[in-house]
């Protein structure tokens, strides 16, 4: 056997005769982070494929697949379960956010004649959050029977060597994989995933409301605290741009703050988006924190007074899984 992922058998006459394979946590981190690559790659032969060139097209790849598996339309997902990946269906509104953001001409205007750092930052903070976030849940909804025992040994160093080698060249990599820790887990993700067992064996629905919630409230501290924080909000060149847009007199250069509720990048209902503070300092956690605390809570209202119409835009946003690079 070459490595984890080969295996050689004899060849026989039996018809749809199978061989046992036994995978180590590191091949399934591997298949993890495998995932994540191919759904944002365009296929260029039956074994090749091409990362999405386009910032924004990623972010809206992204934000179908954050809808997928809340929607449990990922392989592996199950319709009767469907509501405990919760903090996917507030991402795949996050992600669409960023892919606004980043399609707005005024953050074009800046990246072209001022500087690419807010357009970089954006970019390279939801790509490797979504590496580190959609593994967890790929893992879970694949093969939940092992994802206790593997959850601590989860590490890029440790990919088997057709995925480290493949890691190793995507953009931002030599940065990013240190700060996030490899992609390590942490106690908040222990936390969110043991609030999903808890919320998949919960009959009351009121308490699966509540666990729905605190579950959110969990990835959201792993998603901001520990990935995007030492990621991109602890670079001093993103905040000098953060805080230079912070300007008076650049205020109407820079796209509104708030994370619109619907799969269209704006709308005129104030009861259907989350407006950040005219003073919020994004790159302060606590700051940032309590506005999306804010908007959590009025998303979880409105995911529970307009369930139908809420998940009609999640399943709208479902729907940009394999859009075209351009």
């Amino acid at each position: 056997m070459a490595d984890a992922t080969t295996v050689e058998a004899m060849t026989n006459d039996t018809p749809e005769s199978c061989v046992k394979v036994t995978c180590d946590c590191n091949t399934m981190w591997s298949l993890a982070q495998q995932f994540s690559y191919l759904r944002l790659s365009t296929p260029t032969t039956p074994h090749k494929a091409t990362l999405v060139n386009n910032y924004a097209i990623r972010a809206r790849r992204i934000s179908a697949t954050y809808a997928r598996f809340y929607l449990e339309q990922e392989e592996g997902g199950q319709a009767d379960k469907k509501g405990r990946f919760y903090w996917m269906a507030l991402g795949a509104f996050a992600s669409k956010t960023v892919a606004c953001t980043l399609e707005d001409w005024r953050v074009g205007t800046q990246a072209a004649l001022l500087s690419k750092k807010t357009k970089e930052g954006l970019g390279k903070g939801n790509f490797w959050l979504f590496c580190d976030i959609s593994g967890w849940h790929w893992y879970y909804s694949m093969y939940p029977g092992s994802f206790d025992s593997c959850l601590d040994s989860r590490n890029s160093d440790n990919f088997v060597s057709a995925v480290k080698t493949q890691t190793e060249k995507m953009p931002w990599h030599a940065e990013a994989l240190p700060k996030i820790k490899n992609l390590a887990v942490s106690k908040e993700i222990k936390a969110g995933f043991a609030k999903v067992k808890k919320f998949e064996s919960e009959t009351d629905d009121a308490k699966r409301r509540e666990i729905q919630l605190a579950h959110l409230l969990d990835i959201a501290d792993h998603e901001q605290g520990v990935i995007l924080q030492p990621l991109i909000y602890d670079d001093p060149d993103f905040t000098y741009w953060l805080s230079f847009q912070r300007k008076t007199w650049v205020r109407w250069a820079t796209p509104n703050l708030e994370l619109v509720f619907s799969s269209a990048c704006s709308t005129d209902k104030s009861d259907r988006k989350s407006v950040a503070p005219a003073d919020i300092k994004l790159e302060d956690f606590k700051n940032r924190m309590k506005w999306i605390g804010s908007a959590a809570d009025k998303f979880h209202k409105l995911m529970g007074k307009f369930p139908e119409l809420m998940e009609a835009e999640i399943r709208a946003m479902a729907s940009w899984v394999d859009k075209a690079d351009k």
